[in-house]
């Protein structure tokens, strides 16, 4: 069985994530993202991306696809994607 390594990219505010956010996630804020678009090639494995609702992680999907980042979910909000974690589900 072959796992892949699946990056959490949480795209709220630093004050939105310090206030809760998926474990060992990352904390790219939305206005930072085009800065760290090559950096965000390098990555192995899938990059769930998160917000607090997924209005933003949607916008920040769609950013990294125009930039050819093909291994990029739409993870919506970040205490749905905790929820998922913590349960196995992903």
């Amino acid at each position: 069985m072959h796992l892949t390594k699946t990056t959490v990219i949480d795209v709220r505010s630093r004050e939105e994530y310090a206030s809760g956010h998926v474990v060992d996630s990352l904390n790219i804020p939305l206005n930072e993202l085009p800065a760290k678009i090559e950096e965000l090639k390098t990555i192995d494995g899938s990059i769930v991306l998160c917000c607090a609702s997924g209005m933003r992680s949607s916008i920040a999907r769609r950013m990294l696809l125009q930039h050819g980042i093909s291994n990029v979910i739409d993870g919506g909000s970040w205490m749905n994607v905790q929820y998922q974690i913590v349960n196995n589900l992903v």
